[in-house]
């Protein structure tokens, strides 16, 4: 009578997955991988029964969203590490279809359903008072699973103002050199077809992308001619082309990356990348449907709290339970959910204050944007959706064409000098009027942002405006969005509940500098409908229309008609105590001893992208900074050198991370399966 125990199930487990999901692959490769996502849940260690959860782990991962899941698969690459995630969100298996086809971004979205908290920010008084609705993602993958796809770079001189502003820096963890390595290692470029790029005109250069990590990089396998005028239209307004947006400058115009698989046309997101591929893990537990509700502190401490667990619960009626922390609680809950569970736990304001840490929920800020609206005679992905078209290529169309428009080919040489005048200016008075808290590390800490951005973003060639084509409707959308507000706001709990939406205000344009560059946005947006080629293309300005010309015309319609570009952060700044900081360079929260923050809440300005591609790699650092640190290694590997997407720290107990950073080895060709498969068996031999 064979008798099993868990590890040989888990090498079973391992051997049938390899077999069934390399070796035999289904013939249609939509339904290939919306079966294996389905199937990896169950092998995964994805959990459904709380009873099967363990009463501690090592590292607690609070969030299975972007950046948690990729804690989770890196920090479990050490098998004698325990990790568990704790999910709000459901799994995502009921509606995997609309998670993994690009297309139903637009054509059937998931903002609005079970799978997005759909926040609401307070009244805004710069934008006539409106409520502004702020769509972020609740299940495993979090935005990264129902987001727009775009996958943009930061620019290098905003990477190293982090570590500028970071004296403590000392590892040079937010450089753009060790920056860059780790978010290359999140990735995997796909060039397009020659026919795509011919027709969109993409231009890239391959070698600044990752070549082995688990996020796909790449461009849709359909696309419109309406694309390809995008580029040599914005030169006529002297935005040039740019060749090459992801090796540190990426401002210019240019068609840019997507998470979009290109071996299947489906979307790359956090958990279809970092999860869904990996053999069984004993040493992994995800947990769905499960809201942190507070962390526990250890009584009777001095010095720095020290986290002994958290408690969660299914449902704001269910009770809590508790799990415990062997060696790490790590925050990856997003920029209002981390903020808001720190406040809920006694950090800063809010209940039973435990530690008095003032940053948290202050510096709330966004991109906005907004949209004119073009008739057009020429075919939109919009025209094809409304026709029937369901290919898998077609469904694979994202908007991707974009521009980063510096401030001085923005207003010109002679009113940037004056706008960066004017707003340096009025540094003081912003922090007062802003900042009503009235904290004097956070004043300091939000002139310092103000001080970066006024005498370093705006007089370089980083982006203040963003610049976006959308064809997905049957009209052509040209839109702005500014990059670099100095106009921030807060956060802060309204309940002792964590099932309660807290107080969100970022603030929108309440600083004229704001105002004043968005306008100038959206009348280069008007230029580019002027602009031959697409001109040709377009018939007539439906939105805002003629009636908007004068400078107090646009700016009452701005007020009224823009909202979210979907880029919070902020929250829990990573910046020196004395600036109000919430976090550490090695991401750890001030006054704590175990407690650390890895998520888009840490950025201590925005910055000029989306924020997917910038927290993958932050995710990825976090992930070699607590791996190193309790692996006993002391140093920053890609401290004083760009390393390739292979590179990756090496750590005891972990083979995978021995594998010079592949994703992993067994998942990208044939002598990978057979060699992992032939291991698997002979580990069945050992254990039997």
């Amino acid at each position: 009578m064979w008798s099993f125990t868990k590890a040989t199930i888990l090498t079973l487990s391992s051997t049938y997955f390899l077999l069934t999901t390399f070796a035999f692959p289904n013939s249609d490769p939509l339904e290939t991988q919306q079966t294996r996502d389905v199937n990896s849940l169950r092998a995964r260690n994805i959990v459904s029964d709380s009873s099967a959860i363990q009463g501690s782990y090592d590292f607690i991962i609070v969030g299975g969203g972007l950046a948690g899941l990729v804690l989770a698969s890196r920090l479990s690459e050490d098998s004698n590490h325990t990790v568990l995630v704790l999910e709000a969100g459901e799994s995502g298996d009921a509606n995997i279809t609309q998670i993994n086809t690009p297309a139903d971004t637009y054509y059937d979205s998931l903002v609005g359903s079970e799978y997005d908290y759909a926040y609401q920010t307070a009244q805004q008084t710069g934008c006539s008072n409106r409520n502004i609705s702020w769509p972020r993602g609740k299940v495993l993958g979090g935005s990264s699973a129902i987001n727009g796809m775009y996958l943009v770079r930061p620019n290098e001189p905003e990477i190293n103002a982090i570590h500028s502003i970071n004296p403590n820096d000392t590892d040079e963890f937010w450089t753009w050199d060790s920056y860059y390595a780790s978010m290359k290692k999140s990735e995997t470029f796909g060039a397009p077809s020659a026919d795509i790029a011919a027709e969109a005109g993409i231009q890239y250069n391959a070698a600044s992308y990752g070549s082995s990590g688990p996020i796909h990089w790449s461009y849709p396998g359909e696309t419109f001619n309406l694309v390809g005028n995008w580029t040599p239209s914005l030169a006529t307004l002297g935005v040039p082309s740019n060749p090459d947006p992801a090796s540190g400058d990426n401002s210019g115009a240019y068609i840019t990356t997507s998470s979009i698989n290109p071996s299947n046309w489906t979307r790359s997101y956090s958990r279809s990348g970092y999860i869904d591929p990996l053999p069984p893990r004993s040493n992994l537990d995800i947990l769905p449907s499960a809201t942190v509700t507070n962390i526990v502190w250890k009584s009777g401490t001095s010095g720095n709290l020290t986290a002994t667990g958290v408690q969660w619960a299914s449902s704001s009626t269910a009770a809590k339970q508790t799990v415990n922390a062997n060696k790490e609680v790590i925050l990856a809950a997003g920029t209002i959910g981390t903020a808001q569970l720190l406040q809920l736990s006694g950090v800063a304001a809010g209940v039973d204050v435990q530690l008095d840490l003032p940053g948290v929920g202050q510096r709330l800020q966004d991109h906005i944007s907004g949209s004119l609206i073009y008739g057009t005679n020429a075919e939109t992905a919009g025209d094809e959706h409304a026709a029937g078209v369901a290919t898998a290529e077609f469904l694979s169309y994202i908007n991707s064409a974009t521009a980063y428009v510096n401030l001085t080919t923005l207003l010109g040489s002679d009113s940037a000098s004056a706008l960066i005048s004017s707003a340096q200016a009025e540094i003081d008075s912003s922090a007062s009027s802003l900042l009503p808290l009235g904290d004097s590390t956070v004043a300091a800490g939000y002139k310092a942002m103000y001080d970066t951005i006024t005498n370093q973003f705006y007089s370089s060639n980083s982006g203040q405006i963003e610049l976006l084509l959308s064809i997905t409707s049957t009209s052509v959308l040209i839109q702005a969005a500014i990059q670099h507000p100095l106009s921030v706001g807060e956060m802060y709990i309204t309940s002792d509940s964590v099932f309660n939406y807290p107080y969100l205000n970022p603030n929108y344009l309440v600083h004229d500098a704001d105002l004043t560059i968005l306008r100038e946005g959206f009348k280069m947006a008007r230029l580019i409908s002027q602009a031959s080629p697409i001109s040709a293309y377009l018939t007539g300005e439906t939105t805002p229309g003629s009636s908007v010309s004068t400078d107090d015309e646009w700016d009452t319609w701005i007020q009224g008609a823009v909202g979210t570009e979907y880029h919070p952060t902020g929250t829990c700044a990573m910046l020196p105590l004395e600036l109000g900081g919430v976090v550490s360079p090695s991401l750890l929260v001030y006054g704590t001893s175990n407690v650390r923050v890895a998520d888009a809440s840490v950025y201590p300005f925005e910055l000029s992208s989306h924020l997917g591609a910038p927290t993958y790699g932050l995710a990825e650092q976090a992930s070699t900074i607590i791996r190193d640190y309790w692996n006993g290694v002391s140093t920053n590997p890609n401290a004083t050198t760009t390393s390739s997407s292979s590179s990756s720290s090496s750590t005891s107990g972990s083979q995978e991370s021995k594998n010079n950073g592949a994703f992993p080895t067994f998942a990208y060709g044939s002598r990978g399966i057979v060699c992992a498969t032939i291991a698997c068996l002979a580990g069945c031999m050992m254990v039997l």
